[in-house]
């Protein structure tokens, strides 16, 4: 059956949608029967009631991880075991690919044409990669004196608490359940509120696929469950990606409870430089208007800012105009539609508020306005506006939304400058033909990841994804995730 949106269509009349918290390998609801709405972004329609967990279901769930980490019953599996259990989960995903798929995008108004050909693919790849690479990585044997032997081995961490943001909720979740769960930890996964049920229906099916009862629970709620679980005298790490604002008052919680690992990946407002000796211009403008137009600019490394050389920018800004039509919002349903519905009313606003103060402060060049608001989602045109100077509230501060700010340089120090001018460091990019340059500019550019005439490439795992600065700490994916979820130990003996 072709996948259009009659198909999708067709397929809400049999989704079944679970909206209770998990706890301990069961389904239940909070104990004083708390809920919250979850409403789609597509047409503000009520998906289902979820369970808004409390200090009880807090209390619960993290003495279900902790037993389950003392115990053994994940943590003293053999590597080789758990990766059969994680690799099973994989497949499970793959069996249920357009139940999640669709999920996802009724539940935080993305494309399906995006949660069908990144999102679930990428989530299901992290996890089968951090399956294969836990049976393939060991400790060392330290050049101790003669009479010694010295081991350095890395041990789970204990109880991890993972905090995932709206923007990505299947992925982000899974770029922190599948290291921390490869490396035996017991995990509490508490997703947004404003996206909540993929992480609910993935942890169903980790189940099912033979994760042991307490190992992986959900807690679904607001900003006071993330607080209970930072201040939580019993849980070891906290696991984060979100705003700068949250990130800061975890470390705080982190600090007056039992000084738990905090792991932050924040917030971005990256650099997409283009020099004048660009040699595919068309390619620059197509990459240019992907990379904050698509997710609704709801990404974290999304190329906000454009710094583009003098002498080609009338060239590169009239290409990217083109390039942005592909993104006018539509039906997240429609295969064809590649940008949706901003996340919620609140975000809509947040957006409009910025396009207002843009207005005002530099160049309205192209969109600005409020789209389909009588279907009851949130539709926001591609925006761009040109700047004068990187010192306006556009240019500085994270919008997330689907908004470009344009600056103009002249030399590569003053472009480098620019990019560096910043708050952050999660990502940047720099378009040229010279090879001397490329290398310059990433040596100085500071930014977590930087891309020489691409940006977004790849989703390879092998590739830590972190920022600089007040981008956080810590990288996800890559075997250097594993370091955030496991503890160093030395082991020395004496022979003699």
């Amino acid at each position: 059956m072709t996948k259009d949106l009659a198909y999708w269509r067709s397929l809400i009349q049999k989704l079944t949608i679970e909206g209770r918290a998990l706890i301990d390998g069961e389904m239940c609801s909070a104990s004083d029967g708390r809920q919250f709405e979850c409403l789609s972004p597509i047409d503000g329609r009520l998906l289902t009631d979820v369970t808004w967990a409390g200090a009880s279901e807090v209390d619960r769930a993290v003495a279900a991880a902790r037993r389950s980490f003392t115990a053994g019953v994940w943590a003293g599996k053999n590597p080789r075991q758990r990766k059969v259990i994680l690799q099973r989960w994989a497949d499970l995903l793959e069996q249920h690919f357009d139940e999640l798929a669709l999920l996802e995008t009724l539940d935080a108004g993305k494309p399906i044409a995006d949660t069908a050909t990144v999102d679930l693919p990428s989530s299901v790849g992290c996890l089968r990669w951090f399956a294969e690479v836990i049976d393939k990585v060991g400790g060392e044997v330290a050049p101790a004196d003669h009479h010694l032997v010295g081991l350095v081995t890395r041990e789970p961490i204990g109880v991890v608490a993972a905090i995932v943001p709206w923007n990505y909720p299947l992925l982000m979740a899974v770029w922190k359940l599948a290291p921390s769960l490869a490396a035996g930890n017991s995990v509490i996964l508490k997703p947004s509120e404003k996206s909540p049920l993929t992480a609910i229906r993935i942890a169903q099916l980790a189940i099912e696929a033979g994760l042991p009862a307490g190992v992986l629970n959900v807690l679904p709620g607001a900003g006071d469950v993330g607080k209970l679980l930072a201040l939580h005298q019993d849980i070891d790490c906290v696991a984060f990606t979100g705003s700068g604002a949250v990130g800061r008052q975890l470390m705080q919680y982190a600090a007056q409870s039992n000084m738990k690992r905090v792991w932050l990946e924040l917030g971005g407002k990256s650099a997409n430089i283009v020099m004048d000796d660009c040699a595919d211009l068309e390619r620059a403008a197509r990459t240019a208007a992907s990379v904050i137009f698509s997710n609704m600019g709801e990404i974290c490394s999304a190329g906000s800012r454009l710094l583009v050389h003098r002498g080609i920018k009338e060239k590169l800004l009239a290409r990217i105009q083109e390039a942005a039509v592909k993104y006018i919002p539509g039906n997240p349903l429609d295969p064809t539609v590649a940008m949706g519905a901003i996340i919620d009313q609140i975000q809509l606003d947040r957006v409009l508020d910025y396009i207002n103060v843009g207005v005002q402060e530099a160049t309205l060049l192209m969109g600005g306005r409020r789209m389909h608001a009588s279907t009851g989602g949130y539709y926001v045109e591609p925006t761009i506006f040109e700047s004068s100077t990187g010192k306006t509230r556009i240019a500085r501060e994270e919008i997330f939304g689907p908004v470009l700010t344009v600056l103009t340089f002249d030399t590569l120090d003053e472009a480098i400058e620019l990019a560096n001018d910043s708050d952050y460091g999660l990502g940047a990019a720099i378009w040229t033909s010279n090879l001397t340059i490329a290398h310059d500019a990433a040596r100085r550019l500071r930014a977590g990841t930087v891309w020489v005439n691409c940006y977004e490439e790849t989703n390879d795992m092998n590739f830590p994804f972190g920022g600089f600065k007040q981008s956080g700490n810590g990288r996800d994916n890559s075997i250097h995730a594993l370091e955030k979820y496991t503890e160093l130990k030395s082991t020395i003996i004496r022979l003699r």
